[in-house]
């Protein structure tokens, strides 16, 4: 078979099955089978495909078509201009968590935080999984002293060989831990999570992939969506310095909720994401 037949095939395939944005995935996998980029797909039409390469194709289709998320099947996924590895053991790092980045970007600039060219900046991500933000913030702040904790050890290993492969190994302390227990006094200048903040009353309404293939533990926190994050807000507290900032990644449905939880704290910052849902909340500890 043709390379524009397979994927013409593959279009029409994902289209009567309802994956969504099916050329994008179709060409996504057809590059991912062949080791290749975008541009040698258009340049070579007409080139066949072997036999094993049509049967690595129909496979990576099929797990497609079932609701397998295209990076699970690749193994990669891009974040803050790194390529990153994921696996079902991890969450697949979002756009979305790129406020993350530049809201502690934005933040070091306030007065009460040690300036990245003067005393190096002490940073914890907690539940880090991939590693995703924790790169982002060693490859923007090279002198930062940076903790990453997660409570899965699958998660781990992750974050570690992405760490590796950036040449970012020896600026990350990983740990396994419940989010900052031991980590009392830290004097940390920043605490920033992506924790899981979904509400099982809202699981109809989380995306079906999401349901049945990332991990569970990463996106679902309780009942209403604020448990771990209600436990991280007191243990941010102890572990930060004064005026330190915790910086969380939220939803608009738990925003006020988060709000209020973080009431005694200075500075509350809420950031829109691009379509004016609320994305990420920041909050100083008292100088």
């Amino acid at each position: 078979m043709q390379l524009k037949q397979a994927l013409s095939s593959a279009i029409t395939r994902f289209t009567a099955e309802n994956v969504p944005s099916p050329r994008m995935n179709a060409e996504l996998l057809l590059m991912f089978t062949l080791g290749c980029d975008r541009a040698y797909l258009f340049a070579h039409p007409e080139r066949e495909l072997n036999a094993e390469e049509e049967n690595r194709y129909d496979a990576a289709l099929a797990d497609r078509a079932r609701g397998v998320p295209a990076q699970y099947i690749t193994g990669h996924q891009e974040f803050w201009g790194m390529d990153l590895i994921v696996t079902p053991a991890v969450l697949i790092p979002r756009p979305e968590t790129e406020h993350v980045i530049e809201a502690v970007i934005e933040l070091s600039n306030v007065k009460s935080i040690s300036a990245p060219h003067e005393i190096p900046l002490r940073i914890a991500d907690v539940g880090t999984g991939s590693g995703s933000i924790a790169l982002a913030l060693a490859k923007e702040f090279p002198r930062a002293e940076i903790f990453a904790s997660d409570n899965s050890p699958a998660a781990l290993e992750i974050a570690r060989a992405n760490a590796a492969r950036h040449q970012l190994e020896t600026r990350i302390l990983f740990a396994e831990a419940d989010l900052l227990t031991g980590l009392e006094n830290s004097s940390f200048d920043f605490v920033i999570s992506n924790p899981p903040y979904v509400g099982e009353s809202e699981t109809d309404s989380v995306q079906l992939e999401v349901r049945k293939f990332e991990p569970r533990s990463a996106v679902f926190a309780g009942h209403t969506g604020v448990e771990v994050i209600e436990r991280l807000i007191p243990q941010a507290f102890a572990a930060l310095k004064p005026g330190g900032w915790l910086v969380m990644e939220i939803s608009g449905t738990i925003s006020e909720e988060v709000k209020r939880l973080l009431a005694g704290w200075k500075e509350i910052r809420v950031v829109n994401d691009l379509q004016g849902i609320p994305r990420v909340i920041a909050a100083r500890r008292e100088v």
